[in-house]
Order: structure tokens, then C-alpha cells, then sequence
């Protein structure tokens, strides 16, 4: 199996022209899938993106791994050391979660957060971050099937059950199964910019972006008849972006009430019309930025956000960045050997320096909700 392909992210101690390298440690009894999800995102290269975007490699802590129920045997893939030079470190995920894990990928994992490296999970690989003690206080999530498994073994852990991915800074999980992909996504957005990661999810025939607050699970009967789908609906919504676009137009345009558009919304995307609109609005936001527009006032209208005041607030909301902030990082001046933030929420560079971080996340938190009275009040014209 290829062990590299492809840059981001400059991790403590990096080489500036060294790409960003992450390694997926896989385990006995690893599930496929979500390995194939890594190897997807970050291991191929993508020559239409005109860079290389990673330098990907497998590792486990022995010659050869069982993977799950015994379906194939993986072999000729470096040893646990490998993640020892890692930037982003893919931990092992399975379907035994009451297996302790080894304790040399326990170590190698600690190894790997205490020098700053960005750790990631997919769908049960939280037990293995949390069983590290790395997860303690911090926010995550995990398959919805072992919730409460989870939360029973690591009460420490402020597990949130009922979304597809969690960003908690250094420390990213990821919901079950196709979260993976999304989660992944959201990584490559987060270290390219959305341009990029609308590139990349083109080859993947997958949604460019799925808000990680989504729900990981819709519960509903199958009709008997099959609605007619929302894609055409969303297609025509991206191409009128700019105009000024409201939720009821779009229950107009698809012939239903606004009721009814909203039920459809949360049966098949599980999010809201107004928050999939504004989403999108921020993408394509983003996407003016990247391409080199510097007038906010005209990304703004472009983008259907009205005034740079709100565009400005959205972005910070959404990306964790200003526009300027981003521009910065992935405008078509950007700095290549510049640093990508690894705490969007609460990042490195909005603390301040006799801040501990419970302070500045107590700060963030009385900014955010400023921000959403703020929003409350601006969005109203949006819907």
C-alpha cells in the first residue's frame, strides 16, 4: 500500500519547507472504512489543486495488523516511531471499545500532544484519545451508538453526542462512519482554505461542507412515497447567493410552505434552511477572499451577507478568523510558511499573555454571546 503522498499546519519545531505530515496509526481490529477515509482526504494526490497538499503515511505497532472481523491483514507499514514525527496524528478506531488499548500507542500518543502535534479521531477512536487522557475537560464526540459507553467510562470528557465532529482546537473527533469524510474536509478547509476543500470534495462526490453541529442521526420511517430531493432546490439557492435570498423564497421556489420547507431541511441535511443559507453564504465568502476580492463592503453583497459588520461577525463565528485574518492565511498573497491556528475557537493568538486558557475560554464564551445577540438581531433581514 502506497505509504506517502502529499502541506498546512506548521507544527512546533517544523521545517518551513517541509509539507505537513499526517500519520494514521492503525490497530488490531482497526475499522476499514474510516482508514479508507484518511487515505482519501490525505494520502492521494491532487495534481488539480496545483500543490501537494500532505505527506501521508500508515504506521502500527506491530509488522502485521488484523483488521477488523479479520477481513484482510496489513502489512509493510512503518512501526509506531513513525508518528513520533508526525504534525497530525490519526488514532486507531474499532468496534471493541472495552479492549484496552496498548500501552506503547497510549505513550505514542501523549508523545505526540505534549509537543504540540494536532490529534484526530474517527468514530470510536475517541476511546482511544480518552483512555490516553487527553481528552479530559475537552469537548468531544464519538458514534452515537456508544454514547453512553463513553460517557460512563470517561465522565472527565465533555462528550457531545449528537454531532458530526467536534474542533476542540489541537484535539479534533469525529461521529461515526461517513463523519469521517467530513471531518476530514473540514481539516483540509481549515489548513487550504475552502477553495481547496471545495476541490478536493468535488473528486469525492461529497458535500463540500456539513456543519459539524449537524445531527449524526435522523430517525424516519422510509416513505412510501420518496420526496421529490432538495438538490435541485440547493443548486438553483447557490447560483442566487448574491441576491437577497430568504427562506421564504426558497419554500417558494419549492413550492411548499416554510413549514414544510423546514421539516424537509431537518429530514435531509438535519440542519435549518436559514443556517444551511448562511453556510453557504459564508463559503462562497470565503471563496471571494481566496480568489484575491480585498473589498469587504463587495464580498459582502456578493456573498448575500449585506455589510462587512456582518460579514465580519459570521466569518469569526464560522471560521474562527477574521476576513483580514483569513485573507492572510489563504488569499493568493498568502504566506506559505505562515502558521495555520490550531485553536479556532479559543486560538493562540487571542490570548492574552497573562491569560490561563479557563480564563480566555471564559472571555471567549461572554464574546460569543455578545456575537449571537448581535447575529439575532442582524439575521432577521436574512430570514
Amino acid at each position: 500500500m502506497p505509504q506517502r503522498s502529499s502541506q498546512p499546519d506548521r507544527a512546533p519545531g517544523r521545517a518551513p519547507d517541509r509539507p505537513h505530515r499526517v500519520v494514521a496509526v492503525v490497530d488490531e481490529n482497526t475499522n476499514p472504512f474510516e482508514l479508507g477515509c484518511a487515505i482519501e482526504v490525505f494520502g492521494l494526490r491532487r495534481p488539480e489543486t496545483g500543490r501537494d497538499l500532505y505527506d501521508f503515511a500508515l504506521c502500527a505497532p506491530e509488522p502485521r495488523t488484523r483488521m477488523r472481523d479479520g477481513f484482510f491483514t496489513l502489512t509493510g507499514v512503518a512501526g509506531l516511531a513513525a508518528a513520533d514525527t508526525a504534525d497530525t496524528v490519526i488514532v486507531p478506531h474499532r468496534p471493541d471499545v472495552e479492549v484496552p488499548r496498548r500501552p506503547a500507542l497510549l505513550d505514542a500518543i501523549r508523545r505526540a500532544h505534549a509537543r504540540g502535534a494536532r490529534l484526530v479521531s474517527f468514530c470510536t477512536g475517541a476511546f482511544t484519545l480518552a483512555e490516553a487522557g487527553v481528552l479530559d475537560g475537552r469537548r468531544a464526540t464519538t458514534h452515537w451508538q456508544w454514547a453512553d459507553a463513553f460517557r460512563a467510562r470517561f465522565p472527565a470528557v465533555r462528550l457531545e453526542p449528537d454531532v458530526l465532529f467536534v474542533d476542540d482546537g489541537e484535539i479534533l473527533t469525529a461521529a461515526g462512519s461517513a463523519a469521517a469524510l467530513d471531518l476530514g474536509l473540514h481539516l483540509v478547509r481549515r489548513d487550504h482554505g475552502a477553495e481547496i476543500a471545495n476541490t478536493v470534495s468535488r473528486r469525492l462526490v461529497f458535500a463540500a461542507h456539513r456543519d459539524g453541529g449537524q445531527r449524526q442521526f435522523v430517525d424516519r420511517p422510509v416513505p412510501r412515497v420518496p420526496d421529490a430531493s432538495l438538490a435541485p432546490l440547493l443548486a438553483w439557492a447557490q447560483e442566487h447567493l448574491d441576491g437577497p435570498l430568504t427562506v421564504a423564497d426558497l419554500a417558494a421556489r419549492a413550492a411548499v410552505s416554510p413549514a414544510t420547507l423546514h421539516r424537509r431541511f431537518r429530514a435531509e441535511l438535519g440542519t435549518t434552511p436559514l443556517a444551511w443559507l448562511t453556510g453557504e453564504r459564508i463559503a462562497l465568502a470565503c471563496r471571494l477572499i481566496e480568489r484575491g476580492e480585498r473589498r469587504l463592503d463587495v464580498v459582502a453583497r456578493r456573498s448575500g451577507l449585506g455589510t462587512a459588520a456582518h460579514l465580519r461577525t459570521l466569518m469569526r463565528r464560522e471560521t474562527g478568523l477574521t476576513p483580514s485574518a483569513y485573507r492572510r492565511r489563504f488569499g493568493p498573497d498568502a504566506d506559505e510558511a505562515g502558521a495555520v491556528s490550531r485553536e479556532p475557537a479559543v486560538s493562540r493568538e487571542t490570548r492574552r499573555p497573562t491569560e490561563t486558557r479557563s480564563e480566555t475560554e471564559t472571555r471567549s464564551a461572554t464574546e460569543t454571546r455578545r456575537s449571537t445577540e448581535t447575529r439575532r438581531s442582524t439575521d432577521r433581514r436574512f430570514t
